[in-house]
């Protein structure tokens, strides 16, 4: 039952109110008419009807002169006013509390009606200045360049939000005094997009365009600045969807910013191998989604890692918000990357604020497992002196938009916090967090390392990081080390090797990606053997001209990882595995070291081959937490040379061969699981690994490739593959 007082004050009844109690307690005390409580009634008696008591037109009267001058009467005041109007003294202090509330809430109601005034006002000069910044031209200098009209929009977007927030919180309090809710303004119509459906939340959704957030979290800070130089592909994002994918990154990255200050029970340790990885249950909790239902074949894989790397924050920065060097700095996990529009510009001289709409094909290298396509805003903010955050989160597409992928992968609020460290360092924390839709199974041997995360997960993207850092360090070292061999005449012709052999890394990993968009053509699938053959016709200045040939497998090993990596690097085993080598040795004749690890290090090798006198090896091996590499190619010798006196290597061909090498992601579950025994141990310890051979079949890109090719390049790998396994001992697997 409402107060007397506060329907008086919002159009109840009018005239003499009903008691309240005192304060603290939950019921009303009713008045009844010869002044005794309610309470004194038998209210265990139903046929009693309860009678109240309603104050005189004097009574209220000379009550309404007392509020005036005292709101707040005194025991001897309450005395005084009960013998001159005959109520009992607790019926005088009920009329005062009363009126005191509904004072309360009169001057509440008036904020809140100035308030939604105020908010009326600036969402009609909101929509001026849209209009006006719209047509705006300079009559000497035309439109206004390097103005972004979507940050403008979001800034005074943020602020209506502000508003209608401090809005929303007064209705609220108004709303507990009267006991119903505050009508609201009418709402703003949504604007129902053409081609995206910005959702991001789980796959399954059959929600209608619109936006809709996998958490429930409050606007970020908004973005400006300019970004200058970045490569802009095939855009198209219409203006209205702009403005919404601003909307959609500034609360992601208040998402992500919580869940990087979070630690348990959101983050846990795994007991396996002890990586961060997410608690599913905390984060439905901490972060509820809109209600819908969820895919049975959707896949959720979220780790984190933190470590420092050699470079400092800035330049890191650079790095993730242009496509090109990102795609350049993780040549292992990157098939392909764009920036597809620039949503909004960020500040010259730190990136922060910039907003991209960017496209990503990430890769494991075997040809066993699918790429997975991303398209997601990447968002920059600067949080203080050389600290950064750059976070990314999926755009969820309709079928008919040239935004949608065929096998469908969402990235939850993920990204890099980055912090600037004494001598050149960064700390660097990565949160990986995607859901998959898995429409065909992994390979059995694969299995593991997918599912659980490692294969695409935050571990590899650090790890790569770190070493890729430290070979961009090495790249910029003038004096030579004490663990280098051979005689580099300057350092222009060390970073030209170095950068030789990046490329032939980089030619290495497209060979062999699964990705169905590369310039590669599939002869023949995974057949029966586990190998794919594929092939182009290259005329590119950095390879052979002609048809190129490509075969690749993926086996799995009972052998460790870091066992299969040093047996491929040693050039004293290699005679027992590279069939091209006749049985050959090989000499190590220079060595540029390019990180901290010793494995990681470029050799040019020297076959004691009498018929190839002029031919040297280049071969690269690299290695990080997450794997392993060893990648090599025939150079002539005068091609070295050239390299090696500081000129530019780019049209020097080269065609890669070489070994992939990771850990099953399995060892660790099964070792914790089995018994101590040296059986045990040894058969829960294996390795993945991915053969790949190029091989030019002929010099005339018309040229017709012919069965006889491929059955060749099937022979040789088969033939590797067979003597690996004989000189690991392990021919039965």
């Amino acid at each position: 039952m409402y107060l007397h007082g506060l329907e008086e004050a919002f159009g109840g009844v009018t005239g003499p109110g009903y008691h309240h109690c005192e304060r603290g307690e939950k019921s009303l005390m009713l008045v009844t008419m010869d002044g005794g409580s309610g309470d004194d009634q038998d209210v265990s008696d139903p046929r009693r009807k309860k009678k109240y008591h309603r104050h005189t037109a004097r009574q209220i009267q000379q009550l309404e002169a007392m509020f005036k001058e005292c709101p707040h009467p005194d025991e001897k005041q309450r005395l005084q006013l009960s013998r001159e109007l005959g109520l009992e003294p607790r019926q005088i202090k009920f009329w005062f509390q009363n009126r005191r509330t509904q004072m309360k809430a009169q001057h509440e109601r008036a904020d809140n009606c100035a308030l939604r005034a105020e908010n009326d006002k600036i969402r009609c000069e909101n929509i001026a200045i849209r209009e006006a910044l719209k047509n705006v031209i300079c009559p000497s200098c035309g439109p206004p360049v390097g103005e972004d009209i979507y940050f403008d929009e979001q800034k005074l977007r943020m602020e209506n939000a502000r508003l209608k927030e401090e809005l929303d919180r007064v209705s609220s309090i108004a709303a507990k005094y009267i006991g119903r809710p505050i009508p609201q303004l009418p709402p703003v119509q949504p604007v129902h997009l053409s081609s995206l459906d910005l959702t991001v939340g789980g796959f399954g959704s059959q929600q209608a365009p619109g936006l809709s957030l996998d958490l429930d979290l409050l606007p970020g800070s908004s973005v400006g600045g300019s970004l200058v130089g970045l490569p802009v592909q095939s855009g198209g994002v219409a203006e209205l969807e702009k403005s919404f994918m601003v909307e959609v990154a500034t609360n992601a990255m208040e998402g992500f910013i919580r869940m990087l200050q979070m630690e348990e029970p959101l983050w846990m340790r795994s007991v396996t191998d002890g990586r961060e990885i997410l608690n599913l249950e905390a984060y439905e909790r901490m972060f509820p989604r809109p209600s819908q239902s969820k895919a049975p074949d959707i896949r959720t894989e979220a780790s984190k890692d933190s470590g420092l790397v050699i470079m400092n924050g800035m330049a890191l920065v650079d790095i993730l918000v242009d496509a090109n060097k990102w795609a350049e700095m993780f040549p292992t996990i990157i098939s392909r990357a764009r920036t597809v529009d620039v949503l909004a510009a960020g500040m010259s001289g730190n990136r922060s604020g910039s907003l991209q709409l960017m496209y990503a094909e990430l890769q494991v290298l075997s040809p066993l497992v699918s790429t997975r396509e991303f398209y997601f805003l990447r968002y920059c903010q600067q949080h203080g002196p050389g600290t950064w955050a750059v976070m990314d989160v999926s755009v969820d597409c309709s079928k008919e938009s040239q935004f949608t992928s065929p096998l469908r992968c969402r990235k939850l609020p993920s990204g890099v916090w980055i912090q600037d460290m004494p001598n050149g360092y960064s700390k660097v924390t990565w949160i990986e967090h995607v859901e998959v839709e898995d429409r065909s199974t992994v390979h059995r041997i694969y299995r593991e390392l997918v599912h659980s995360g490692l294969a695409f997960g935050a571990q590899r993207w650090l790890a790569t990081l770190q070493r890729m850092c430290e070979r961009y360090a090495s790249l910029m070292v003038t004096s030579i080390s004490t663990r280098e061999l051979g005689v580099i005449p300057s350092p222009e012709g060390r970073r030209s090797m170095m950068k030789l052999s990046q490329r032939m890394i980089n030619n290495f990993c497209s060979s062999i990606s699964a990705s169905s968009s590369h310039r590669w053509t599939t002869l023949s699938g995974v057949n029966d053997d586990g190998v794919r053959v594929t092939t182009h016709k290259s005329i590119d200045p950095g390879q052979p001209n002609g048809v190129v040939l490509s075969a690749a497998t993926s086996l799995w090993l009972p052998v460790s990882a870091q066992t299969v990596f040093n047996f491929f690097r040693d050039e004293r085993t290699r005679a027992q595995w590279d069939v091209l080598s006749s049985g050959n040795s090989v000499q190590e004749v220079a060595h540029i070291a390019n990180g901290s690890h010793p494995g990681n290090s470029i050799s040019l090798l020297r076959a004691f081959n009498a018929s190839q006198n002029n031919m040297l090896i280049l071969q690269e091996s690299c290695t990080d937490a997450s794997g392993s590499m060893v990648v090599y190619a025939p150079v002539d010798v005068s091609a070295i040379n050239i390299a090696m006196s500081g000129e530019d290597p780019s049209y020097i061909a080269l065609l890669p061969s070489g070994f992939t090498i990771s850990p099953d992601g399995r060892h660790d579950q099964q070792r914790s699981g089995t018994s101590s025994s040296s059986s045990s141990s040894n058969a829960a310890t294996g390795s993945l690994i991915t053969v790949a051979f190029q091989i030019l079949v002929s010099s005339l890109p018309s040229a017709r490739l012919n069965l006889e090719s491929v059955t060749t390049v099937n022979n040789l790998i088969s033939t590797t593959v067979q003597q690996i396994k004989a000189a690991l001992n392990c021919s039965g697997a």
